[in-house]
């Protein structure tokens, strides 16, 4: 009898104590904090200011009992997020100082475990509540000759367009009696023959849900012939902002390194972004990385915008086929600043053919 009383307690202990474990777990799984299983999202529009958008909470796993909200202002790429002073609603109006930004919200929920917060995705750049306007003209880079690109320049506008259209105009040499060319309505222009003598504008188009508005370029410089070029450059002293140098052309003869005993002649043309080629701009060009080429003096380009340079490979550049070497280009205005002013910057290469 006394087994039989102690086999019945052992498994009613065994059994008290499974259910206890099992309890246990259960409160256990039970207390936890919210965990987002869809994040929040902005809803409404249209994203331009005085419009008033909606947080949506997002999906949540462990019941969730409360929600609040924290908006944010980031820039137009959906970065650099920073807290808006007082927008703690479900709700937020868009203001004047999101203009051209983005904005996003974190959702925090809350239940009696604890509490987790999740953030939507930036909605789409907040355009003003007017047209756009121009603060700054467009502008065209490259260079006006025939069989050469040209390329718009947008410009600076206020209220925040979504969008731009483009329409280039052939001018007489003094920039009048300009006319749209037809089906050249791209962001980039190819120079015709039909230009030669002339000269050409671009028309930008700047869009917002408010209306449009259009600007227009100043005329390029008289569009050359193809191969053309000697001794029409302007002086250096007649660039200033918002014109900019445009390093235009470069080429190297040899057109490959086959070798450490023979010099490469490089031919840097500089422009404008009126398209007018440049003499006395200051090139620097340096082999990247630092020593594998032999150190070139800064020199000035000529009456025909091009700056003569020349090099050899050093000990330290390994001469293998598929190789190639580059350079940091730099075109500047005596007396600027060499990280502002009119200056440019670009990187080419040379390949390496050994022979």
């Amino acid at each position: 009898m006394r087994k039989q009383n102690s086999r019945r307690y052992a498994a009613t202990s065994s059994l008290l104590a499974a259910v206890l474990v099992g309890l246990v777990a259960a409160a256990t799984a039970l207390a936890a904090a919210p965990q987002t299983t869809s994040p929040p999202t902005l809803e409404g529009g249209p994203y331009r200011q005085g419009t008033t958008i909606r947080a949506g909470n997002g999906l949540w796993a462990n019941n969730p009992t409360s929600f609040s909200y924290r908006w944010q202002r980031c820039d137009a790429a959906g970065i650099g997020c920073g807290n808006i002073g007082g927008a703690t609603a479900n709700t937020y109006r868009l203001a004047q100082a999101d203009v051209g930004r983005t904005v996003r919200v974190l959702v925090t929920a809350r239940n009696a475990d604890g509490a987790s917060t999740a953030n939507s995705k930036p909605g789409p750049v907040v355009a003003d509540n007017t047209a756009p306007s121009a603060t700054a003209p467009p502008t065209i880079s490259g260079s006006a000759a025939v069989g050469e690109e040209l390329t718009a320049n947008d410009g600076t506008w206020t209220g925040a367009p979504d969008r731009y259209a483009y329409q280039w105009q052939q001018c007489d040499a003094a920039g009048s009696a300009c006319a749209a060319v037809a089906g050249a309505t791209g962001k980039i222009y190819g120079v015709r023959s039909a230009d030669q003598g002339r000269t050409l504008r671009v028309a930008v188009t700047a869009v917002n849900p408010k209306g449009r508005t259009t600007a227009v370029s100043t005329q390029t410089g008289i569009v050359r012939g193809a191969g053309s070029g000697g001794g029409t450059a302007v002086s250096i002293t007649n660039v200033s902002l918002p014109d900019r140098l445009v390093i235009s052309a470069v080429t190297f003869t040899p057109n490959a390194i086959r070798n450490r005993s023979d010099a490469v002649t490089m031919r840097v043309r500089v422009s404008d972004t009126r398209g007018r080629l440049v003499s006395g701009a200051l090139v620097l060009a340096a082999g990247i990385p630092f020593g594998r080429v032999t150190t070139m003096p800064e020199t000035a380009t000529n009456a025909s915008g091009i700056a003569t340079l020349s090099f050899q490979p050093t000990v330290r550049l390994p001469i293998r086929g598929g190789n190639a070497v580059q350079f940091f280009l730099r075109a500047r205005k005596a007396g600027d600043n060499v990280l502002a002013g009119v200056s440019s910057r670009r990187l080419v290469q040379v390949r390496i053919i050994p022979g």
